[in-house]
């Protein structure tokens, strides 16, 4: 039993799940019940069960890529020998039951963006479908997924139709997700081109990937910002700032000078694309709470301040993980080289 739940944490992945429940917590206070704590539970049950599923899928399916990827990261259970495949499947099928059964107990339309996420999950990774492999396809649905899942069961855990407001800041939420989750594919490049993969970055290259990210986050950020109601200077002067940091780290991304620093300027990235959604929520919370502007615009700051000391760190010294040695500058993960070099691109 305790080996099955630690199986069950390894996959929920910790940052991912606090992620999506960002997504979550932003669509119940969009629809005005971001104090609700009962409720956010039992939206935040839903997504675990969700992820658990879709991490599942995704590891079955990448198993051999994952092997040339990731050799002997812990979050792949599978790669380590932590897990066998009837472990995986007894895992997914188990968190896609959870998720059902806490859907239930939502308003319906919450079953159905349950189901509908469930099947687009295993549609993503596995075949006969498995849209993973479908170039520019792939990085348009997976967000479908982290994105619209989690926000859409926030909002419908209150009400049974979205309004339009809703729907522009899902957008916005989407087109700045689809900009993040394109870098994700620097760190898997090798393998994915190994196995054919077609990613936007496989197909297109380093500097196109960089522009058309560097666009999704922009038109992301216009669009959360139209959707959000009566935002204060604070959130638009500190949203602005951060968009600004985030396109610098992404044009500094396009010039190809080691797998170290790409895995630098992606985490540091990561960290501006989280605390953007934060300083979204900590907005709606505050004005529904009726904030008066004096604190409202210190708890601004404070975060801001925060997150850029947060991505300077982390684009000085990267992410620290089991595979960094204590006092050294280089991961202990053999050198690969990045997109645009050494990797043949498949047309």
């Amino acid at each position: 039993m305790i080996r099955r739940l630690r199986l069950l944490v390894l996959v929920a992945r910790p940052a991912v799940v606090m992620l999506l429940g960002l997504f979550a917590a932003t669509g119940l206070a969009q629809a005005g019940h971001g104090e609700d704590r009962l409720l956010l539970v039992r939206v935040l049950a839903v997504v675990a069960g969700f992820l658990i599923f879709s991490v599942a899928c995704n590891d079955l399916a990448d198993e051999a890529i994952d092997r040339v990827n990731l050799p002997g990261d812990v979050r792949r259970p599978l790669v380590t020998g932590a897990a066998s495949r009837r472990d995986l499947v007894v895992t997914g099928v188990v968190g896609a039951a959870g998720a059902l059964a806490v859907s239930a107990t939502l308003r319906w339309p919450a079953v159905v963006v349950t189901v509908a996420g469930l099947a687009l999950s295993a549609g993503y990774s596995l075949r006969p479908v498995r849209l993973a492999e479908r170039g520019a396809v792939a990085s348009l649905m997976l967000p479908a997924c982290y994105v619209a899942v989690p926000y859409l069961l926030g909002v419908f855990a209150v009400r049974e139709v979205p309004r339009p407001g809703d729907l522009l800041l899902l957008a916005g939420l989407y087109a700045g997700f689809v900009g993040r989750i394109l870098l994700k594919d620097f760190r898997d490049v090798r393998g994915d081109a190994m196995f054919g993969k077609r990613t936007f970055l496989v197909r297109h290259g380093r500097g196109w990937t960089c522009v058309f990210s560097a666009c999704c986050w922009t038109a992301g950020t216009a669009l959360i910002l139209a959707a959000t109601r009566r935002p204060a200077g604070a959130l638009l002067a500190a949203e602005a700032v951060c968009l600004a940091v985030a396109l610098a780290l992404i044009r500094a991304l396009a010039a190809d000078r080691g797998v170290r620093r790409d895995e630098r300027l992606i985490s540091a990235i990561a960290v501006i694309g989280r605390s953007m959604i934060l300083l979204l929520l900590g907005h709606l919370s505050m004005v529904h709470a009726r904030v008066p502007a004096a604190p409202y615009d210190v708890v601004i700051g404070a975060l801001t301040a925060i997150v850029l000391a947060q991505a300077t760190v982390m684009a000085r010294r990267g992410p620290v993980t089991r595979f960094t040695a204590a006092g050294a500058g280089a991961s202990a993960i053999p050198e690969r080289r990045s997109a645009g070099r050494g990797v043949r691109v498949v047309r």
